[in-house]
């Protein structure tokens, strides 16, 4: 069998990049279409506001500032700020990076739009530091403004790991990636996720393993928790197709939950 280097991935932030960056463009589009679609923002600004919580490695963050977005991001990894502001720099782009956490920010501005995607949401392992962070994403709203969340909900009647796989390539490296998922622990609330990367650059081989905790949630979970955050109005679900033609509602029938939520 080989050998896996402990490594926390968000330490490599090249190779994250990588591995999400194909939908990209498939998500800026989303993420405007959304607020034409769902917002009610009077006189909104000019250029927009847009706040990316967990922004990582920015890739994001690059697209909406190349639309003309004024863009803030917060991580609370240095690396993958550096990396963002890295990359910021050789597009001759401008945004606003910061270092907050999830749960815990605040910003002097007000913005049209935030967005949080690829389950980064999960991170928050307990109730408390969830509606946390949905209070602290409202208080950034204006009025009217949205909030897209997406991650994957949890199956508690799976019994079975489950298994997701990319293989991405540029500029000479060859990344591949493979996601375990174990099945959910009811009482706990938590699921035990680990990523294994492979990397060939320049005739080598590196192999490097991630693992985590996420929190679970089902359908009937995420409706209890935005009740408690009253200033947030969920008002559309989608999926991780970002296809505006299958609107689809909350339940556990579809486990890729993207969330349309507006400040009221």
């Amino acid at each position: 069998m080989p050998r896996y280097e402990p490594v926390d991935w968000y330490e490599t932030p090249r190779w994250y990049d990588l591995v999400f960056a194909e939908d990209t463009a498939k998500e800026a589009d989303f993420l405007e279409e959304a607020l034409r679609r769902y917002g009610r923002v009077r006189a909104p600004a000019r250029p927009p506001r847009v706040l990316e919580p967990a922004c990582g490695s920015g890739r994001l963050v690059e697209q909406m500032a190349r639309r003309g977005w004024r863009v803030t991001g917060f991580d609370a990894s240095r690396a993958m700020l550096d990396y963002a502001a890295r990359r910021l720099e050789r597009s001759r782009l401008h945004a606003d990076l910061r270092v907050a956490r999830l749960e815990s920010f605040r910003f002097r501005e007000r913005f049209e739009l935030a967005h949080c995607l690829v389950s980064t949401f999960k991170y928050l392992l307990d109730e408390r530091s969830a509606r946390s962070h949905l209070s602290c994403v409202a208080r950034s709203l204006r009025r009217g403004g949205l909030y897209v969340l997406g991650f994957h909900l949890s199956d508690y009647d799976w019994l079975e790991c489950d298994h997701e796989r990319w293989v991405a390539r540029s500029d000479g490296v060859k990344v591949v990636c493979n996601i375990q998922t174990w099945p959910p622990q009811t009482a706990l609330r938590r699921e035990r996720v680990r990523c294994r990367l492979v990397v060939e650059e320049q005739g080598r081989v590196r192999r490097t393993e991630t693992t985590w905790w996420f929190r679970s949630y089902d359908a009937a979970q995420v409706r209890r928790l935005l009740r408690t955050v009253p200033d947030l109005e969920h008002v559309a679900t989608y999926d991780f197709r970002y296809d505006w033609t299958r609107p689809r509602p909350l339940d556990d029938r579809q486990l890729d939950a993207l969330l349309i939520l507006r400040r009221r």
